[in-house]
């Protein structure tokens, strides 16, 4: 998996990519770690997560989007619904959700450069090693890049 140092946001911000994708839970609740900067940063990319259906399971594994245009950047925030709540202790990133929702975004945006963090393995509690692996399959032949910000 190719991995880059630095801030997704920025780097989106920058131009260096097309799509980002981040996790989110099925409650509308983007109130901690990278989604919550992406709520506050980009509102649209809330609202797009707002406009589907509150707290059903049938969610994970599906993606919401929202186009962000501004003076330097123009790319997309995609959504990811890989965990169903947030609330409680142990892993709550569905890994199953994770394969479904890069599966989507491969579908989704084949010939776009794809930046992500490490998507559940932070506060979802999941283990990267599992969740990499599902990344990789998922945008199999695609560019996309792990972005870890600078020790």
């Amino acid at each position: 998996m190719p991995t880059i140092k630095g801030d997704l946001i920025q780097l989106a911000l920058d131009g260096e990519f097309d799509v980002i994708v981040h996790g989110c839970n099925c409650f509308h609740a983007m109130g901690a770690g990278i989604a919550r900067v992406i709520a506050a940063e980009f509102p649209s990319a809330f609202e797009a997560d707002q406009r589907t259906e509150y707290g059903v399971r049938s969610k994970l594994g599906t993606i919401s989007a929202a186009r962000i245009l501004r003076e330097t950047a123009d790319f997309t925030v995609v959504n990811a619904y890989t965990q169903f709540h947030w609330d409680g202790v142990g892993r709550l990133v569905d890994y199953d959700a994770i394969s479904s929702c890069f599966g989507a975004v491969a579908t989704a945006y084949p010939k776009a450069r794809i930046g992500y963090p490490m998507i559940g393995a932070g506060l979802a509690g999941g283990d990267w090693a599992e969740i990499a692996p599902r990344i990789d399959a998922a945008l199999a032949g695609l560019e996309h890049n792990l972005v870890v910000l600078p020790d």
